[in-house]
């Protein structure tokens, strides 16, 4: 029981993790998008490749591996690069493969879960700010002469999900549902896609502008 938060740590710990899942992100973008293109399983697959991408962000901050990412501008400036270059990636597929939420589209390119899945992992793992936020956000509610630090570590990253969940979850649903009023409307659908590309493109922007220290 010595890794589980006791009851002000965790009150703290949910409030700070509600405000972070209310708060856009390229990972909320996409789970979002790939909803109203490909409907609700779809965009719980990104959403699950996304926390899959959470488990592997507490696993490195717990072992200090983020820390040593940031330290070396070499490899942070590598991984914004990437992250970047993945976002602006899926800018170009909104505009490029448009009307994504026409029939006729999601007819002739359904992605499987799993590319859904690794979708949402690859956006999380490449994103800088990420690692940041776990590097920064996580420590504040472990003491650092804790001896079970790391333990304590990982469980908080491992509540971060189900805690997240009831805030995701739902705007993953109502944006399938939203979806069935869009494919109605192919002009407001279309301005769409520029909007998420839009979107997508300025979080690559961010990423680049992200600071190791």
């Amino acid at each position: 029981m010595q890794y589980i938060p006791d009851a002000t740590i965790f009150i703290q710990f949910a409030i700070a993790t509600f405000v972070i899942a209310i708060t856009p992100g390229p990972d909320m973008t996409l789970f979002v998008g790939r909803a109203l293109s490909n409907g609700r399983g779809a965009g719980l697959a990104c959403m699950f490749g996304a926390m899959t991408g959470v488990l592997i962000h507490t696993a490195m901050v717990a072992l200090g591996l983020s820390a040593l990412i940031v330290a070396s501008p070499e490899a942070f400036l590598v991984l914004k690069v990437f992250g970047a270059g993945y976002l602006l990636w899926l800018a170009y597929q909104a505009i490029r493969y448009g009307s994504a939420f026409s029939p006729e589209s999601t007819a002739g390119r359904q992605r499987t879960l799993f590319e859904n899945w690794a979708t949402g992992l690859g956006i999380n793992l490449l994103n800088p700010k990420i690692i940041l936020f776990f590097m920064t956000f996580l420590p504040q509610f472990v003491a650092a002469s804790d001896p079970h630090a790391p333990g304590k570590l990982f469980v908080l990253g491992l509540l971060f999900i189900p805690l997240s969940l009831p805030v995701t979850v739902p705007m993953v649903l109502a944006a399938d549902g939203f979806s069935q009023l869009l494919r109605k409307t192919p002009t407001v659908t279309r301005m769409l896609d520029y909007l998420f590309a839009g979107v997508f493109s300025a979080f690559a922007i961010k990423i680049l502008m992200a600071q190791a220290r």
